[in-house]
């Protein structure tokens, strides 16, 4: 079995998106297309299935015809309750044991992300994170089915949700990745846009117009 069948992909696009005052970053779109729609096309022909983590009406991704997860817990936990539904849906897929998660506010995701990440594993049950830079990115990672239990308790507990203080207590390897070429120049590979002023930079870069 390649990795390509056996690991599953998530676009988290649970986000609050405040910097946007709110608007659903999922849905802003540079040059006609929308951040869910390129992150997709980056990170679907890597995975043998997708799923979008997002809350409130899944009908605003209807046409995407693949699943749309609310998270499995109540109260806004963050990112993490977001990487909970994709690893319990993950669990359902016969032959699954990985789970690849990505933003969907980075549209420059690399071409490999998952064969690296896959291949920077100490073990199938291991947690392998992104990074670039001096900096890890804890929710572009490839985490092991099997951690769903330990996050759902961790989620529970209620001391913290912050992901990274979760991945130090699961464990993990990181993956470092160096910038990627663009029409407009070189740019971290895990550039989030949280702004307008974000979104003009990667119109910029892709050569495209922003709204």
């Amino acid at each position: 079995m390649t990795a390509a069948t056996a690991i599953a992909g998530l676009v988290l696009a649970g986000g609050r998106s405040t910097r946007m005052g709110g608007e659903d970053k999922a849905l802003l779109a540079i040059g006609g297309r929308r951040l869910v729609d390129r992150v997709l096309a980056r990170l679907a022909p890597q995975v043998c299935r997708v799923a979008i983590s997002a809350n409130g009406d899944p009908r605003r991704f209807g046409q995407l015809g693949i699943p749309i997860l609310a998270d499995p817990l109540p109260g806004g936990l963050g990112p993490l309750a977001g990487v909970l539904a994709g690893l319990e849906w993950a669990a359902t897929l016969p032959g699954v044991t990985g789970l690849v998660t990505v933003a969907t506010d980075t549209p420059f995701l690399p071409s490999d992300l998952v064969d690296r990440l896959a291949a920077g594993r100490s073990g199938e049950g291991s947690l392998t994170v992104a990074a670039s830079g001096d900096r890890i990115h804890p929710v572009d990672a490839l985490w092991p089915v099997a951690a769903a239990a330990d996050l759902r308790h961790y989620l529970q507990a209620g001391e913290t949700y912050k992901a990274t203080r979760f991945i130090e207590k699961f464990g993990y390897s990181a993956v470092s990745f160096d910038p990627v070429a663009l029409p407009g120049g070189a740019v971290d590979p895990f550039f989030n846009i949280n702004t307008r002023d974000d979104l003009a930079t990667a119109a910029r870069l892709l050569g495209e117009t922003a709204p």
